[in-house]
């Protein structure tokens, strides 16, 4: 199993807390990493693949400690998944660095219809320059979190926006949306994914996602996972 960025980001919350982090399903024994039931631990079977995009998580304030948190799917994937806790006034440096480091070309990932400047909104293919690769900058946390940060993050105003409008109904249960189409983290990943042309990546994410979900949801029901249809479709995927 690799350690990522989320990793990193949940430990160092978790020190930083003054009281304890209280989620749901507080009496279930957990593993430190894929945060599920350790007797439905999933660690062992993370993918990995080779890709050219990148991805940047901003996370806001204990999204990166929830069990229910789909973003480390992302960075148990993608090796170039970068993760910071978001902060109205004082965003991470090295956060911004990396946004305007010369090999990377920024995008947010956010619907167009909250978006002011039309022109923001990248549509048809997208151009990446050449020498740099795609840096997808996602909004990780609550949808009514993620408008907050879109909304009262100054450094981000200038950054193109891609937007999606999905025509599948989330497969996430764990959370409850607004909206049905809204999807969780993972599953917005997925569609970037293909979108920029790595279709295998984008299965293997969204397969991750389905392993995950359905090992979560037999966690809170305490119940044995059994077929495990999500792992093997997984496994056919990364052979």
């Amino acid at each position: 199993m690799r350690i990522h960025n989320v990793h990193r980001l949940a430990t160092q919350r978790l020190a930083d807390s003054t009281k304890p982090f209280k989620a749901r399903g507080g009496r279930l024994i957990r593993c430190d990493y894929c945060m599920l039931g350790k007797q439905f631990c999933i660690c062992e079977h993370q993918p990995l693949v080779k890709s050219t995009a990148g991805f940047m998580l901003v996370m806001f304030d204990y999204e990166m400690i929830k069990p229910s948190n789909t973003g480390r799917l992302i960075a148990d994937v993608i090796e170039d998944t970068f993760a910071y806790q978001w902060s109205r006034t004082e965003p991470n440096q090295q956060m911004i660095d990396i946004i305007n480091q010369s090999c990377w070309q920024p995008f947010i990932i956010f619907p167009e219809e909250y978006v002011v400047e039309r022109e923001r909104v990248q549509t048809g293919p997208l151009i990446i320059e050449p020498g740099k690769r795609p840096l997808y900058i996602l909004l990780d946390g609550s949808w009514r979190e993620a408008k907050k940060m879109f909304k009262k993050s100054p450094w981000l105003q200038d950054i193109p926006v891609i937007s999606f409008d999905p025509d599948v109904v989330s497969q996430y249960q764990i959370r409850k949306a607004a909206k049905d189409n809204q999807l969780a983290t993972a599953e917005v990943a997925s569609l970037v994914l293909g979108h920029h042309g790595e279709a295998l990546n984008a299965d293997i994410l969204s397969c991750w996602f389905d392993v995950f979900r359905e090992r979560y949801l037999a966690g809170t029901k305490q119940i044995d996972v059994g077929v495990d249809a999500a792992l093997k479709r997984l496994q056919t995927l990364t052979v």
